[in-house]
């Protein structure tokens, strides 16, 4: 093959992009890479030098002393031992980018087009080098709009709630720290505040399938997507 193949996850928080693109790469032997981690990188950055999310300037700052050379804020996608890590100036911060607050402050960033611009070039030089599946919520409208697969994920917010209040049980062995109402809220909260950013906001690419996963198990997701690639990319093998 003389090009490399780009699937594009788009889709709204908690809807299960991140293991929904995992399963599709596992299944086609393709690169993983999960694009939100990058904005949570910076979102931690920016948490962890004590400014506001939506302080735009002093963020513009940082960005401009970064590519200046001025500043330290190097973020790091590296595979290990089959797991995506995220690194920021050479420290792995895999562990602390998935906290509730690091999500509030990577949706702040985001919405800043200098952080934007700073992060599309290692997004799209991946898919320049490798087969590749990527996550997130403008992947098929804005990073790759030439994608050979476009999927938008979505589920009602109910659903999404109640996978995150049992994701969060697992994580703290029978309990969790939220009950459903707040998390609802909060899903809620964040999709309004995705969707109606000025700068890449969140929706659908024109030719994006569509799939509503409320009702239906991973597995059942996976099958799903599968056949849509197969539908649109007939000559991939799925293994």
């Amino acid at each position: 093959m003389d090009r490399h193949i780009s699937i594009a996850i788009d889709g709204p928080a908690a809807a299960g992009k991140s293991s929904l693109a995992k399963n599709i790469a596992k299944k086609l032997g393709f690169v993983y890479l999960k694009t939100g981690w990058l904005y949570r990188a910076v979102g931690f950055f920016v948490y962890e030098k004590n400014i506001a999310g939506d302080n735009i300037e002093a963020i513009e700052e940082c960005i401009d002393k970064a590519k200046a050379g001025l500043e330290d804020l190097k973020t790091d996608l590296i595979y290990q031992d089959g797991e995506q890590k995220i690194y920021l100036n050479g420290r792995d911060i895999s562990d602390k980018v998935g906290a509730e607050k690091i999500g509030k402050y990577a949706s702040d960033v985001s919405k800043i087009r200098k952080v934007r611009d700073f992060l599309l070039a290692p997004q799209r030089d991946a898919a320049l080098k490798y087969n590749i599946v990527l996550e997130g919520r403008d992947i098929g409208t804005v990073i790759l709009p030439d994608a050979d697969v476009k999927i938008f994920l979505t589920a009602s917010a109910q659903a999404r709630a109640l996978r995150r209040l049992e994701d969060e049980k697992k994580i703290n062995a029978g309990g969790a720290p939220q009950t459903y109402e707040q998390i609802l809220q909060e899903i809620i909260e964040r999709d309004e505040q995705d969707s109606s950013r000025a700068i890449a906001p969140l929706k659908p690419a024109d030719d994006a399938v569509i799939l509503d996963n409320s009702g239906l198990q991973q597995h059942e997701t996976l099958e799903k997507a599968l056949k849509i690639i197969k539908e649109k990319l007939p000559y991939v093998d799925i293994r």
